[in-house]
């Protein structure tokens, strides 16, 4: 009589185990991700645990044909199949995937944690299935092409303001003459005498040719380099870094510590660096004005500041007596500050 009762105990624990089993199980499967309410296990007849990518293949082409719609003839049964061979694409594509399978699984696991399958899901459906590596890739090939690009443009504006002004042309051809690449009968050494459209086309090779090769063009405007674009840059960076970290080394060695004087080289950087101008801003300055820099003794700060201090009140002054600031200062001396005017003239 024991024995029975507790037995009758035992089946009702169990009975209560199991439906708590499946309604964990069914609150895991969640409408809208995934396979909805069904279990992507089930819907293709595997299991979990002993599952690999080929068995799922296999289950999956095996099921395919079974389930296609051009395999049935009724409509009820074509749309039935239809439905059916959906849910299956639907389950292989989650299970194929090691990523997606991780993430079906967890919400397996984990049926309370809702938001998180959500957004694991979506994550993935929505986020383009590329490598980081591609995207850095064709990001840096295509900065370095605009880069040489645009730096190839603003050097042909230089070259081609040269050409236009008379005096660098007339210095072009006389450089050219010199050389014996041109001649004043505009007759090319070695060939019959050419036409006037001829003529003017080998005139402006030839001036183009002695500029690009003598015109020192400096800052924004120099002659593009291949190991200034960036994916240049970036596969020299080991070596510019450690470079770098020697010539400092070596800047400290010399100058702090055993207090070498400086060398002209070490006075210019010094100066550029109280300017505060990049290297290319600073080589597009004339000699003649650099070596009043050297002659200033700028490198010093002191010295510096009082040049600064200089070369603002000059431009006070030059503001002052300019003739449009002047007329700017009467204008706020009537009208006063502040006052909108829709004058364009």
């Amino acid at each position: 009589m024991a024995f029975s009762k507790n037995l009758g105990l035992l089946r009702i624990l169990l009975l209560i185990i199991v439906a708590s089993i499946q309604i964990s199980l069914s609150d895991a499967l969640l409408e809208g991700i995934y396979c909805g309410k069904e279990n992507c296990y089930d819907v293709l007849g595997v299991t979990r645990e002993e599952t690999t990518k080929s068995e799922i293949s296999k289950k999956y082409r095996a099921l395919a044909r079974k389930f296609h719609p051009d395999m049935h003839r009724s409509p009820d049964a074509k749309a039935e199949a239809e439905v059916r061979f959906k849910q299956i694409a639907t389950a292989y594509e989650i299970l194929k995937d090691d990523e997606s399978r991780t993430d079906y699984d967890y919400m397996l696991d984990n049926p309370e944690d809702y938001y998180r399958h959500y957004y694991r899901y979506y994550r993935n459906r929505v986020a383009p299935k590329v490598d980081v590596r591609i995207v850095l890739i064709v990001t840096i090939s295509i900065i370095s092409a605009v880069q040489y690009y645009s730096a190839n443009q603003r050097y042909e504006v230089a070259i081609n303001y040269f050409m236009q002004q008379p005096k660098y042309r007339n210095r072009a051809l006389d450089v050219a003459r010199e050389r014996g690449a041109y001649d004043d009968n505009n007759v090319k050494k070695g060939t019959k005498k050419k036409n006037k459209q001829e003529i003017k086309e080998e005139t402006e090779r030839v001036i183009r040719k002695v500029l690009e090769e003598n015109m020192d063009i400096r800052g924004g405007y120099a002659k593009p380099k291949v190991s200034d674009i960036l994916w240049i840059q970036l596969i020299l960076l080991p070596y510019t870094v450690v470079a770098y970290l020697m010539w400092y080394a070596s800047w400290t060695w010399r100058f702090n510590i055993k207090r070498e004087p400086y060398g002209e080289a070490e006075k210019l950087y010094l100066i550029r660096r109280n300017m505060k101008l990049g290297q290319y801003q600073f080589d597009a300055i004339e000699e003649p004005e650099k070596k009043e820099f050297l002659r200033r003794e700028l490198w010093l700060k002191e010295n510096y500041d009082a040049w600064h201090q200089e070369k603002e009140e000059e431009m006070k002054v030059k503001l002052a007596e300019s003739a449009k600031h002047k007329a700017y200062r009467r204008y706020l001396k009537v009208h006063g500050e502040g006052r909108m005017t829709f004058d364009d003239s």
